[in-house]
């Protein structure tokens, strides 16, 4: 593992990806000696499945899961790695609430990593689980 990372430096490592910085995803938590990284997303209307409904469409939400495992592999490799495949199920809708993804590094190998994310709403619902595969950091 590299030197530890922090939230702030995590949080600037989205913030320089145009795109994520444009959703508006932020670090709630991390620890980088568990590999765990927890990222918020508020609910706005270009995220709504039609419009006000408050329901989220499942597009952000698997972006949020995306990136979230990236970012728990990250505290292992120092940096953003590749994504190599993931899935969502979603598991209940999410109306009219933030979003947390809580990411857990289930292994971190030379080449490739796996993660489990569990997203919630503010009530601490179980909303879409994911798990995601990644690569070694390229740069």
């Amino acid at each position: 593992m590299t030197d530890s990372l922090t939230v702030a430096d995590v949080q600037a490592m989205l913030d320089a990806s145009p795109y994520i910085r444009g959703t508006g995803m932020k670090v709630a938590h991390l620890d980088a000696n568990a590999l765990e990284i927890a990222v918020e997303l508020a609910m706005r209307p270009e995220f709504e499945r039609r419009a006000g409904t408050g329901q989220w469409h499942g597009g952000p939400i698997a972006a949020l899961i995306d990136t979230a495992g990236d970012y728990a592999l990250a505290l292992h490799a120092g940096g953003p790695v590749p994504t190599i495949n993931f899935r969502t199920d979603y598991l209940r809708p999410a109306v009219d609430t933030s979003l947390t993804a809580t990411a857990r590094v289930r292994r971190a190998g030379r080449t490739v990593g796996v993660v489990d994310i569990d997203v919630t709403d503010d009530a601490g619902r179980l909303v879409a689980v994911g798990r995601g595969s990644y690569g070694a950091r390229t740069g």
